[in-house]
């Protein structure tokens, strides 16, 4: 073979290789990473299916029409909580709205149960991987089987936003709660956001392949004493519930 005719095959390679670079460069799509402290609706729905499902209008009579009882020791708690913090609530930025109010409260319903293995973790690191796309973050507050690290989470709180902060905690919530209905391989999870002194109460359900629906709850004013109340029955009942499903998803290990 000559010089000439072993230029011409090496150049012809080199095409070839370039050519094959340029198709697998096309045909593999980067793979978005979203944090859960940053989504934003329109980047939610870019990546799954979920709506919010308007007409059904029972699905919170059972969690928000509990039966739990608040009775003295609570409501003089949760009274002496509301009077020291209530003028402040909306000036608090996220630590001091954890710190001095919200805390108090998680530590009163007491998430936490050595005996059935589970406890809350916040700020804990939590990823769902996709052929398409990841969630991943630190999440603020999740309910999770498992005392050393979380091994199974069952429901969220986010965000701990104060009041004036325009960043919406709705996409944040759903986004964790889809990577744990799909980590859990469940279909159902509940959880809640916090804006300042509001609350509302969600529950999403996986309806097929990377689509969802979900449910709020109506407003809960935590300044207001018979909503914090409600807000104390609605936390301790899906608490007292979720224990109960660890006992039996153990039960029949």
């Amino acid at each position: 073979m000559t010089n000439e005719e072993l230029l011409k095959k090496n150049q012809e390679l080199e095409e070839r290789i370039l050519k094959l670079e340029g198709i697998k460069t096309e045909t593999i799509p980067e793979i978005k990473t979203y944090s859960f402290s940053q989504i934003t609706e329109d980047e939610l729905k870019s990546v799954v299916e979920i709506e919010e499902n308007l007409e059904n209008e029972t699905i919170f009579d059972e969690w928000l029409n509990n039966d739990i009882v608040v009775n003295e020791e609570i409501e003089s708690f949760l009274s002496k909580l509301l009077k020291q913090n209530r003028k402040l609530i909306f000036s608090y930025n996220e630590d001091d709205l954890k710190i001095y109010f919200l805390a108090p409260i998680f530590n009163k319903v007491n998430f936490f149960s050595y005996e059935d293995k589970i406890r809350a973790f916040y700020e804990n690191v939590l990823t769902y991987e996709t052929d398409k796309f990841i969630f991943k973050g630190r999440v603020d507050f999740m309910f999770s089987k498992g005392l050393k690290r979380s091994e199974k989470p069952y429901f969220f709180i986010q965000e701990f936003k104060k009041g004036k902060k325009p960043t919406d905690p709705e996409p944040q919530l759903l986004a964790e709660m889809i990577s744990a209905v799909e980590l859990n391989k469940s279909t159902t999870i509940r959880g809640a956001f916090i804006t300042g002194e509001n609350w509302r109460f969600v529950i999403l359900e996986k309806l097929e392949v990377n689509k969802y629906q979900y449910f709020l709850s109506p407003n809960f004013d935590s300044t207001n004493i018979e909503k914090l109340k409600g807000i104390y029955r609605n936390l301790k009942f899906v608490k007292n519930e979720i224990i109960q499903m660890v006992r039996q998803e153990n039960k029949y290990r």
